[in-house]
């Protein structure tokens, strides 16, 4: 992938906001046309961290609306319209062509329209005779958001508790796992590859691979191919990338516990949202700040632990005021005056250089008190909730698979929020091999103290208990078992099985990471033997577990079904960036979660299983 997602959905946008003509280098059209965009909120979402409001004018944008509201018509003027293919917007679309609210109407769906709704939109404009003002329809394949340039999200609301809900019926999982094959698929189109997959047997991750496999070959069959590869693969090589697919049960740890590096730390405690996050000023009131590629000091420091993070603001600072010292000094301006563009008097000799720094000098001090701003607001946060010693507990049970019951009771009978001590709590579960009664009851005693809701910890002692019957068990009661299982939870038993084995075999390195390692090498290895393998580009009978592809792969996409976050997206990235040559790995996700919204989830699991509740402290 020579480009990043993110640089390809944002060349996409562009294309889309100027009528879907050429575009200059410079991002603008040929012919500059003012127009007007209407959105719904799940495109009002991918968009948001692509392109910037005061960005949007460059495009000839002069207004934008969401679709559900009222609006004025606008005669004279074209609309872009980006919207999901759902009927609730057909109608409305059909609505505003009637009423004739814009001049021409150009139609852009997130993803391709299914025909009956195609339809709809025909059967509707016709209707009301207003087909001319519909310039065209287009299926943009851009049904998922980008965060960062190897991160995406299919921004799919609750996709946990769907897949693992017992009462869920079959046509309900198909309908979530349709919405994810839409979504991967999307990625897919924008970036021009077809992969080969890989995933574990059994549960969501092959429901998923095995559908995607269906609809590409689908697709590449068909006359109007999206896909491109000569192109689009990194010149360096014509070999198509690696798709893994894994299920959220496949290591639950990663997606409860809490981390000390500063980007998970920044979404999991400040609540970074579509990459803007909300902290408290210096002065007055809240201050809201983008955290993207465009900030230099959050690319070099994104994934650096917190400490390092506050030492690198405070050398920042440094290293700016002995820039405006030496500034004001050539110049003859006041030395020990905080930088504001006035004090470069004096001296005209260095004058012209001092006024070509102002730009990126203001810009350095902008974003040092944006990072210190955010860094005093997590101090404060891991001051109040004691954070570091549930970092260092969780860590420590994770690599040793024990833990210290004395520490652990005392962090769960100290500072701290409910859902952090919920947490902890569930992470030893998922780190001990085997859990002792009494260390079991002490801790639920220590929540029970706090009046802590423990339906999402019952949640987990469920799944480990049949996990622990299931491998105890003989051959004949074990299908037993399983069957009752599977029924209850889904299809993801078995992932749950293979995730604690990998946890628990090799240090802190998360084992989606090993995993994935595994894959792109494509060598044979006994933890990856069991998986599946779709290349939709080749018979369908080869297809199956035990076969190995073409490797080593350079390039991999990897799709977390059931909710990702940014401790394993950081994780992947350090694995890229120690091989050599350097790889290059997309991860993805249903949706962005942090440990309390992914515990939140756990929870109404447990809720629905009628487990837990909170018991009042005595």
């Amino acid at each position: 992938m020579a480009l990043s997602l993110r640089q390809k959905q944002t060349k996409c946008i562009v294309r889309m906001l100027n009528l879907n003509e050429g575009v200059r280098s410079g991002g603008t059209a040929d012919e500059e046309v003012y127009k007007v965009l209407i959105l719904d909120t799940f495109c009002r979402d991918i968009l948001s961290p692509l392109i910037r409001v005061k960005d949007l004018r460059k495009h000839g944008i002069t207004l934008y609306f969401t679709i559900d509201k009222e609006r004025q018509r606008i005669p004279d003027v074209p609309a872009v319209y980006f919207v999901e293919a759902t009927a609730a917007n057909i109608e409305r679309i059909i609505m505003d062509t009637s009423r004739a609210v814009y001049d021409i109407f150009h139609l852009n769906f997130a993803s391709s329209v299914p025909r009956p709704l195609l339809e709809q939109l025909a059967a509707g404009v016709l209707r009301s005779d207003c087909v001319n003002r519909v310039a065209r329809v287009y299926d943009q394949y851009l049904n998922f958001i980008s965060l960062e340039n190897g991160m995406f999200s299919l921004g799919h609301n609750s996709s946990y508790v769907q897949l693992n809900d017992p009462k869920a019926q079959e046509v309900d999982i198909e309908g979530v796992v349709e919405g994810m094959v839409n979504g991967v698929f999307s990625v897919l189109a924008t970036l021009g590859v077809v992969p080969i997959i890989r995933c574990a047997r059994g549960g969501p991750a092959e429901m998923v691979a095995s559908k995607l496999d269906s609809r590409l070959r689908d697709h590449l069959i068909s006359r109007n191919n999206l896909f491109t590869e000569g192109n689009l693969v990194s010149s360096s090589s014509f070999q198509r990338p690696l798709l893994c697919i894994f299920d959220r049960n496949f290591e639950l740890s990663a997606a409860v516990q809490h981390d000390w590096s500063y980007r998970p730390l920044v979404h999991d405690v400040l609540g970074m949202k579509l990459n803007r996050v909300t902290v408290q000023g210096d002065g007055k009131g809240k201050k809201s700040y983008e955290l993207d590629d465009s900030d230099s000091f959050w690319v070099v420091n994104a994934s650096a632990p917190f400490p390092k993070v506050a030492e690198e603001v405070e050398t920042q600072l440094g290293k700016y005021k002995q820039d405006v010292e030496e500034v004001n000094r050539r110049t003859g301006g006041k030395v020990d005056v905080d930088f504001d563009g006035h004090e470069l008097i004096g001296n005209t000799k260095h004058l012209m250089n001092a006024v070509n720094s102002l730009p990126e000098l203001t810009e350095r001090k902008k974003i040092i008190d944006k990072h210190t701003n955010i860094a005093t607001a997590l101090l404060g946060e891991i001051k109040e909730r004691s954070l570091d010693s549930y970092c260092t507990m969780e860590d420590d049970m994770l690599a040793k698979g024990s833990m210290d019951r004395n520490g652990l009771i005392a962090i769960l009978k100290g500072k701290g929020t409910k859902m952090d001590k919920l947490r902890l709590a569930i992470i030893y579960l998922l780190a001990s091999e085997t859990t002792v009664p009494s260390d079991v009851e002490a801790i639920e005693s220590a929540l029970k103290e706090s009046e802590v809701d423990l339906s999402a910890f019952q949640y987990v002692k469920k799944i480990k208990s049949l996990t622990i019957s299931l491998a105890s068990s003989s051959a004949g009661s074990k299908n037993n078992i399983v069957d009752w299982a599977e029924k209850l939870y889904g299809q993801s038993l078995s992932a749950v099985t293979a995730g604690m084995k990998s946890l628990l075999s090799g240090g802190r390195q998360l084992a989606m990471t090993r995993t994935v390692e595994a894959l792109m090498e494509a060598r044979p290895n006994p933890d990856i033997e069991n998986y599946l393998l779709f290349d939709p580009r080749a018979p369908k009978s080869s297809s199956g577990a035990g076969n190995h592809s073409k490797g080593p792969f350079k390039e991999a996409i990897v799709f977390m079904v059931g909710g990702g976050n940014y401790i394993e997206y950081g994780s992947l990235q350090e694995l890229a960036q120690r091989q050599q040559p350097v790889k290059n790995i997309i991860y993805g996700t249903t949706e962005v979660l942090t440990g309390l919204e992914f515990v939140e989830q756990l929870s109404v699991l447990g809720q629905k299983m009628g487990l837990g509740g909170v018991a009042p402290s005595q």
